[in-house]
């Protein structure tokens, strides 16, 4: 067996907690998840999964950037009466 060592990290104790639930039903504990994760990452030569920042089309940009700038908004109402009113216009 190979030798050991401890590995400790900080987490977010909702995370911990929800992370250890779907281990114990998969028949694992954390300490054999992690390392999984860890021979999984070594073996893959990097983080096992795609790691991406998320990006708008242009179309969500231009829909932010007309709300930032008060454009192209639709007209606002005073009660659900008077926007259904308009909608059954």
């Amino acid at each position: 067996m190979a030798n050991t060592t401890n590995l400790n990290i900080r987490v977010d104790e909702e995370l911990k907690r929800k992370a250890e639930a779907i281990f114990t039903e998969l028949g694992l504990n954390m300490s054999t998840a992690m390392n999984m994760f860890l021979r999984c990452s070594v073996r893959y030569g990097g983080i096992p999964f795609e790691l991406r920042i998320e990006r708008p089309n242009a179309e969500t940009i231009v829909a932010i950037d007309d709300v930032n700038n008060n454009r192209n908004m639709s007209k606002s109402f005073d009660s659900v009466r008077a926007l259904m009113d308009h909608l059954n216009a």
